[in-house]
């Protein structure tokens, strides 16, 4: 088959408009012109147009990942799965995670290290850190090494209560209970809050 027109695209850069002499339109990128050694008049044999479709629908895949990863970071997990719900198949789309990866552009420890960074931030404890890595397809074996960076001084606590309380002190149980609801909540342990709250003034004899 007779490759009858090629041209860049007015539209998006980086893309070339491949008119097959079937009347057949390829919409490729500038990989595939040099890969292929792509010229008008070129005639393919049938088995390298469709390696030529597919190295196109591969390069579009790795376009909408960059594009992906350029406007929010993820987790390799999830990149896949993005992926897959773009028409890529098992095999292809953990093909662009590997040399995104290799790229340095998609790395599951940095990206939980963010994660951690930003739910320490708001205030967050081990338990909300832990949901979030999970949440977000971060793995396990990553988590040891990311949360040894997020243990908090007992000063964070002693703020969130102090924020919450607003300088009065619960006078009953019931009272004292909402204040450590409240810190549950955010993923502190009972230990924690127990021992934040007694520092406040609660006696906490026994869990409220």
């Amino acid at each position: 088959m007779r490759l009858q027109q090629l041209k860049p695209s007015q539209r998006v850069q980086g893309r070339w408009l491949a008119q097959m002499e079937d009347g057949t339109l390829l919409r490729i990128s500038e990989h595939e012109v040099i890969q292929f050694s792509l010229y008008e008049g070129k005639e393919l044999e049938q088995e390298i147009v469709e390696q030529l479709q597919q190295s196109a629908h591969t390069s579009k895949l790795k376009e909408k990942a960059l594009q992906l990863l350029a406007a929010k970071p993820v987790s390799r997990r999830d990149l896949k799965q993005k992926l897959i719900s773009w028409e890529a198949g098992e095999g292809e789309a953990e093909e662009i995670c590997q040399r995104l990866e290799e790229l340095g552009l998609l790395n599951d420890r940095e990206y939980g290290a963010m994660l951690v960074g930003h739910y320490l931030r708001k205030g967050y404890g081990q338990g909300k850190l832990k949901e979030e890595l999970y949440r977000r397809g971060v793995p396990r074996e990553l988590w040891d090494e990311i949360l040894e960076q997020s243990e908090q001084s007992d000063d964070v606590l002693d703020a969130l209560i102090a924020k919450k309380l607003k300088g009065t002190v619960p006078q009953t149980p019931r009272e004292w209970k909402k204040v450590s609801d409240a810190l549950l909540r955010r993923g502190y342990s009972w230990s924690e809050v127990s021992q934040a709250l007694r520092r406040y003034g609660a006696e906490m004899e026994e869990s409220y």
